[in-house]
């Protein structure tokens, strides 16, 4: 049974291996990386479904970097996880070509529904309570 690729990109060591913990519970990580830089490196060679990333990161910050990803290969399913709570990062998201927009104080359980609603090409929003 093949299951979803996805690549992370988390700057904060102990943040990925959380992040990368949730994921693996129904998706095969791929690759992990630190930097927008690495991020864009990768994602040419992973194959992953879907790109979970952090806005804040050394070199191209998450945004910056869906951008170019969807500029690139449009169609590139991405999610944004953020410790930002700002509704405006969450429409500049969007606006980069973004699917899903996710908290990392919800991470704990947006995470997954966000990544499964990328791989169906279907937009999620982070709730905050």
């Amino acid at each position: 049974m093949h299951r979803p690729r996805v690549l992370l990109a988390e700057d904060h060591r102990g943040i990925a291996e959380e992040l990368r913990k949730l994921l693996e519970t129904e998706f095969d990580v791929v690759a992990t990386v630190a930097d927008g830089h690495a991020l864009l490196r990768a994602a040419e060679d992973a194959q992953a479904d879907v790109i979970v990333t952090d806005i804040v990161m050394p070199g191209h910050d998450g945004i910056a970097a869906t951008v170019a990803l969807c500029t690139r290969r449009p169609g590139t399913r991405v999610v944004i996880i953020t410790v930002h709570d700002d509704p405006k990062l969450a429409e500049l998201s969007y606006a980069a070509g973004a699917l899903a927009f996710v908290s990392k104080h919800r991470a704990g359980d947006q995470l997954v529904p966000a990544v499964r609603a990328a791989l169906r090409g279907e937009r999620y929003v982070s709730t905050s309570d």
